[in-house]
């Protein structure tokens, strides 16, 4: 269990201007990452090759809801920040009860903001706050087959539902 990780928006601030004040480039991204596959694990670990520092904002269970409807998260958020926690490639993780990052990236100004290649960069919240402030934005590709709707969506053909 690697809960040292896990900050809340007020010790993630201080943490992020200490780095950022050591000369640190801080990365930022976000999503729900509901249940984690291969997709997500290679999205992530690029991501933390162009930056020194991986953060990622998680969606909050009452957010995740509001996004995807009623029947997710599939996993509630302190199993699915835990897990992200443990993978090398993420340094901090927060949670965010916003239907966006916005007000999270307003306030850490990343250096780099990443999103997937599922996303355009004039659809990406927060990226011209990010470009600014002198950062960039970083689209990653996507890996083709792997989400967790189609996840979800193939488990209830195999369940018959």
């Amino acid at each position: 269990m690697n809960n040292s990780k896990i900050k809340t928006r007020e010790e993630l601030e201080k943490m992020i201007e200490k780095e950022k004040a050591s000369g640190k480039r801080i990365g930022f991204t976000n999503g729900c990452f509901d249940i984690l596959h291969v997709g997500h694990v290679r999205y992530l670990s690029q991501a933390r090759k162009q930056c020194d520092m991986l953060v990622v904002g998680l969606n909050s269970d009452a957010s995740v809801k509001r996004l995807k409807g009623e029947s997710r998260p599939i996993n509630p958020q302190w199993a699915r920040g835990e897990v992200l926690a443990s993978l090398e490639s993420v340094d901090l993780v927060t949670v965010f009860d916003e239907d966006t990052p916005r007000a999270l990236i307003e306030l850490l100004i990343p250096d780099v903001l990443f999103k997937g290649g599922d996303w355009k960069e004039d659809e990406i919240v927060g990226a011209e706050h990010v470009k600014s402030c002198g950062g960039k934005v970083i689209v990653i590709p996507f890996v083709a087959g792997y989400s967790t709707t189609g996840t979800i969506d193939r488990l209830k053909n195999i369940q018959g539902v």
